[in-house]
């Protein structure tokens, strides 16, 4: 079976391990290819003998035979499908999972850039492996049999046979020169103009809210009409030389027919071989004139094998490590310098920080100062561009992700939920354990919210939450962070949502964490939660300005009695 599959990195070795099922299919076209000279054989013999004799037993026996090979031929032909559908399975089962690996990778170093365009990409290679246009490539080395069955005919028969095919190859080689730019241009100008419009879709109530359908429609508009552009002008090529090799394939056919009869006035050839050369000129044009036809096809497979190959080649498999013991939550950050994606500029700049097992850190300062990229490199979803990141003493690189997200909790400022239900959303799509996910709903003091709802834990929220108000997705968002036994929790603006009942329970979860021996990453710029962090790290322009307990980092930076009221986005601008 395809899920069977043991998954592979590359392209290229996916395509070897199909390597023996095209073998096989190959295999079968040389027998397709020697039956299809059975037409025009019978033809002969039917104007050669059959006429010329009446021998109606000879037209029996031809007719059963013929009838015969063509069973035979299409049985082979149905096998020869079958393989290139397994082809097309096996392919799938071994990339999906690594072409599923690499859009989340690339989607996490990327974040708001997220694009399923590689899973497209891998559905249209292997459509175009399975399709009927892969057939003229089986078929096309079977041409210069057909070349030399036409020349033992008569070599007029064949020179007219090899020109028509040597121009039929010019004009597909001419449509694919002139139609690979605007195709490229086309193929790439089509992704730009959905992950806009995806975008915008995102965000449909703004615009409406806001009056922007417009201009929004009007920006949209114009990738569109330059997609359209590429697409017609790719078309417009294609179309000119497809009827040029379509009218100059049926001229080809009249001429060989004429020149057939001529030669059969002179009683050179007889005239079951003018039928017999016509039939198998068809035969000899047909791979060709099939190329052409799956040419566009063939283009947009090669685009999406080369991004395929680039995403793959860019993004390399995730190796499996040595499974470590269990964290405890000792975290150090030693030289950590981290950008982010496509910019050359460091958000976070050389910092270095230790945090010990069980500790609460409240995470303060002014907004772009980098506290967000702090969270992702405290969990490693981002790589650093130098420094290390360490959990309990090994790099995070080292941990399998799989096996180190029960032990994390991970709230991050946009919320986002998942197609399933509350308690699946809860126990991150795993086994469910009813008491576990309840456990972790009452931590989160978002049980009763559960439960009034219409299924209670069954309710089914949909794509993205949007069933959902923002506190709702924080608090279900926040229980899905505290499920089962996390070690290390990091909380990114968990309280932006919240009422002032929310963040009473925002508090109470986070006592119960550091009373379980978790180590909690508080990142929030209101004070009111702060009274329950340990120490207070105060970020600036990516360095660390200020880290130690709660009162004396809170001293250094403003004035006691306006501790309570002061909004966290001037903390670190203010000096003691």
């Amino acid at each position: 079976m395809a899920s069977d599959l043991q998954p592979v990195t590359t392209l290229k070795d996916a395509l070897r391990i199909c390597r023996g099922s095209f073998v096989g299919a190959g295999f079968f076209s040389m027998f397709i290819n020697l039956l299809m000279l059975v037409p025009p054989l019978y033809m002969l013999q039917i104007y050669d003998r059959v006429l010329t004799s009446s021998s109606v037993p000879t037209l029996v026996v031809l007719t059963v035979l013929v009838v015969f090979l063509m069973l035979t031929m299409g049985a082979l032909e149905w096998v020869r499908s079958m393989v290139l559908i397994r082809v097309g399975a096996r392919l799938d089962g071994a990339l999906n999972r690594r072409v599923f690996d690499a859009t989340l990778d690339l989607a996490g170093r990327q974040p708001g850039q997220s694009s399923t365009q590689p899973v497209s990409d891998l559905g249209q290679f292997r459509q175009f492996m399975t399709g009927n246009g892969l057939f003229g490539f089986f078929d096309t080395p079977w041409i210069p049999v057909y070349m030399v069955v036409l020349f033992l005919f008569h070599p007029l028969l064949g020179f007219i046979a090899l020109g028509g095919a040597v121009i039929l190859v010019t004009l597909a080689l001419v449509n694919e020169w002139m139609t690979r730019k605007p195709l490229m241009a086309a193929s790439n100008q089509s992704i730009q103009e959905q992950q806009v419009l995806a975008a915008k879709l995102r965000n449909a109530e703004v615009i409406e809210a806001l009056g922007m359908r417009p201009r929004v429609e009007a920006r949209w508009r114009e990738h569109h009409t330059k997609t359209i552009g590429w697409q017609a002008r790719a078309s417009e090529l294609a179309a000119a030389l497809t009827a040029s090799s379509k009218s100059f394939r049926v001229l080809l056919q009249s001429l060989i027919l004429g020149t057939g009869a001529w030669l059969a006035i002179q009683e050179i050839i007889t005239p079951g071989v003018m039928i017999a050369a016509s039939i198998l000129m068809g035969r000899a044009l047909a791979p060709i004139d099939q190329m052409i036809g799956a040419w566009k096809a063939f283009v947009n497979a090669r685009a999406s094998y080369g991004r395929l190959h680039k995403l793959l080649n860019e993004i390399p498999a995730q190796q499996r490590c040595v499974s470590l013991p269990a964290p405890k939550g000792h975290l150090q950050l030693a030289g950590a310098v981290a950008l982010p994606p496509g910019s050359r500029t460091p958000v976070l700049r050389g910092v270095d920080l230790e945090i010990a097992p069980a500790e609460v850190i409240g995470v303060i300062g002014p907004s772009a100062a980098g506290k967000s990229t702090l969270a992702r490199v405290m969990l490693g979803i981002w790589p650093l561009a130098s420094g290390s990141a360490r959990l309990d003493g090994a790099d995070l690189s080292l941990y399998n992700r799989d096996e180190l997200g029960p032990y994390l909790g991970y709230l991050p400022q946009d919320v986002e939920l998942f197609d399933g239900t509350v308690a699946e959303n809860i126990a991150r799509f795993g086994e469910i354990e009813d008491a576990l996910v309840v456990e972790a709903a009452q931590r989160a003091a978002v049980h009763e919210m559960i439960v009034q709802m219409p299924s209670g834990y069954d309710t089914r929220i949909g794509v993205g939450g949007a069933t959902l108000s923002g506190g709702q997705r924080q608090r279900i968002g926040l229980a899905r962070a505290l499920y089962e036994d996390p070690r290390l929790v990091v909380l990114d603006e968990p309280n932006s949502n919240l009422d002032e009942r929310g963040e009473a329970a925002l508090v109470q979860a986070v006592q119960n964490l550091r009373e379980r021996q978790a180590t909690v990453v508080l990142i929030s710029h209101r004070p009111s939660v702060l009274k329950v962090v340990d120490k207070i790290l105060v970020v600036k322009e990516g360095r660390v300005e200020a880290f130690g307990p709660r009162d004396e980092v809170l001293a250094r930076f403003v004035r006691p009695k306006a501790v309570k009221s002061l909004p966290m986005e001037s903390v670190s601008g203010l000096r003691g």
